[in-house]
């Protein structure tokens, strides 16, 4: 017998006396949970974003359509950076203001590679702003998994107030489950070792925050 056939034993005999269920998923499981923590205007609940973002140290911007691509093109040259990646789908324009090399989002691309580049920017599929979270589900303008988790800097475009929600549930009720997520909230950190806070072990040290609207 193999330890998975004795770890699914020991479940069965566990549930051995529990009575079975019927029931769809979602009628037997309630949803009757507090969807959010009071009531807000959309312009006090994009506030709360930008608050929470920054109490985990991302930095936020604030810009119109307009003056998108000159911001970017003065983040990347603050950063030095000399390449960008840039995730298929990226609106053209968001980077008609510098002159670094793109580099695209390919899925033969080694972890070393991704590396090299200087700095990543994309969209979002959605913020929540109780918790000062940005989630990518890899739609257009967010690319790969590993494209926000390997360059050290990055720049993420959050649509406002379109994009923005207040709660978990409220995201939840957007992303699509059968899509790879990847929620950030701040900067990659860990407290792991003796409580001393590292930055940049699973993700950038950087993470900057751009609300446009």
């Amino acid at each position: 017998m193999s330890d998975r056939e004795r770890v699914l034993g020991r479940v069965r005999r566990a549930l051995a006396d529990v009575t079975p269920d019927e029931r769809p998923y979602e009628a037997a499981v309630g949803r009757d949970y507090l969807r959010e923590h009071g009531e807000r205007t959309a312009e006090r609940t994009v506030e709360l974003l930008a608050e929470n973002l920054a109490d985990y140290r991302a930095i936020v911007h604030r810009c119109g359509q307009p003056g998108l691509p000159s911001l970017i093109g003065r983040l990347l040259a603050g950063r030095g950076a000399g390449s960008v990646l840039v995730p298929p789908g990226l609106e053209p324009g968001w980077l008609a203001g510098t002159d670094a090399v793109r580099v695209p989002d390919r899925a033969g691309s080694t972890p070393h590679e991704l590396d090299r580049v200087d700095s990543v920017v994309t969209g979002c599929a959605v913020a929540i702003a109780e918790t000062g979270t940005i989630v990518l589900d890899g739609g257009p303008g967010q690319g790969r998994r590993r494209i926000s988790l390997v360059p050290d800097h990055h720049i993420c475009v959050v649509r406002v107030p379109g994009q923005v929600v207040s709660s978990v549930p409220g995201a939840l009720e957007r992303l699509d489950p059968a899509r790879p997520s990847t929620w950030i909230s701040g900067p990659s950190a860990t407290s792991d070792i003796e409580l001393e806070r590292v930055e940049g072990v699973h993700g950038p040290r950087t993470l900057e925050v751009i609300l446009l609207g």
